[in-house]
């Protein structure tokens, strides 16, 4: 008998919008005993049946729907036909790279679950209680789906410990056993880039900036191009085969800048051209300034800085301070990529906070073009926390 999830008065309202979270506090009663992962059934305090959830008892999102359709059955089939379905929608898009987002959690109608395909690899982030109780079918429809895949699990996230669940890495599936290699060659846009699906960020490389990265190549023929949080380069790769003057890609991490140089070398560009510098982009950006460097474009793309509401003011400092300093360091006529992966961040505080940057900089900015995430990172309408991904490129 599935357990059932009796919602306080009122608190059905997002629910009968198909928004797929139930907060902890909108919840009045349990009916059952549900392990972690396992299904219950939601009801309004009227008795209406409203979805099929995941049930969650240590997050604050208590609850995430499963389906809104009464005669579902939620069972290995509704998973592979589910998965099928994010297939079916990623194989129209004319996606220009053998690496994309198959699967992109709430938007696909699977919360929890994240998979990227790397070329011959699927890799998987499986970060709620329902997405790991479930994990033996998703992987058995990934295996039938794709059955020239190999696959690996990167659930090492942190926000899989808001669910009562440790960070796990591992493999999943392969024909003969043999992990992931160190560097996985994918291509994009007609360039190879190295990824590392064991231990790179995210699932091993940011499949969400694909069509950012081809948009520098419009503004960096001849030009010097600063790649801060360069991470592997991938910006300043594009900028080279554009014909850029010079790539300066700053990062603290050693590593990711190694691979820039191999992603440069295996696509036969010049490293006389390249400058890797392994520094904190908020004191290297400060230097520059202090000593007069500038540049003709230059790419701000940083990891996340808001992770929870509480720091949304301390993270609006940080993405001023950097857009600030660009500004003060950008040639006059240059132009600024400028980018924010954290979905608590709206795109209109965003565009606020990079605003106020220029004008403390004295540099007053002209907004010429808006990226997003790439269309295999799909917003779903009754999801609007799906669109996380935002960037301005600005002239001034």
């Amino acid at each position: 008998m599935v357990a059932t999830i009796h919602l306080l008065a009122g608190k059905e309202k997002s629910l009968r919008r198909l928004h797929p979270w139930v907060f902890s506090g909108a919840i009045a009663r349990v009916k059952g005993n549900p392990a972690a992962g396992e299904t219950v059934s939601i009801h309004s305090a009227d008795g209406d049946w409203l979805g099929y959830a995941a049930w969650s008892p240590q997050s604050q999102i208590r609850a995430r729907v499963w389906s809104f359709q009464q005669n579902d059955t939620i069972n290995a089939d509704f998973f592979k036909q589910r998965i099928a379905a994010a297939k079916a929608l990623r194989d129209g898009l004319n996606i220009q790279s053998n690496a994309y987002r198959l699967v992109a959690a709430e938007a696909d109608q699977l919360p929890g679950i994240t998979i990227d395909k790397y070329d011959n690899w699927l890799v998987c982030q499986l970060l709620s209680t329902g997405a790991d109780y479930w994990r033996d079918a998703i992987v058995a429809a990934l295996r039938d789906l794709f059955p020239e895949c190999s696959i690996f699990e990167r659930s090492d996230v942190d926000v899989r410990q808001k669910e009562g669940l440790q960070p796990l890495v591992q493999l999943l599936h392969s024909d003969n056993g043999e992990l992931p290699p160190a560097t996985l060659w994918i291509e994009e846009h007609g360039l190879q880039l190295g990824v590392d699906i064991q231990g790179g960020h995210k699932t091993g490389y940011y499949l969400d900036q694909r069509d950012s990265r081809a948009a520098i190549q419009k503004y960096a023929a001849g030009k010097r191009v600063l790649n801060a949080f360069s991470y592997t380069g991938g910006f300043g790769l594009y900028a080279a085969a554009a014909g850029a003057a010079e790539v300066v890609n700053l990062d603290v991490s050693a590593p990711a800048l190694e691979q820039a140089v191999q992603n440069h070398t295996r696509n036969q560009l010049s490293n006389d051209t390249l400058t890797n510098l392994q520094e904190d982009v908020f004191e290297a950006l400060r230097k520059f300034h202090q000593s007069g460097e500038r540049f003709d474009v230059i790419v701000l793309d940083p990891p996340k800085f808001v992770d929870s509401k509480a720091n949304l003011m301390r993270a609006c400092r940080g993405y001023k301070d950097i857009n600030r300093l660009a500004c003060m360091i950008l040639k006059p006529g240059g132009t600024l990529f400028t980018f924010s992966c954290s979905g608590l961040l709206s795109g209109e505080l965003f565009q606020k906070v990079v605003a106020d940057a220029a004008l403390d900089a004295k540099r007053p900015m002209h907004i010429i073009e808006r990226l997003f995430q790439g269309a295999d990172h799909p917003v779903r309408t009754n999801f609007p926390e799906s669109l996380y991904l935002k960037g301005l490129v600005l002239r001034g």
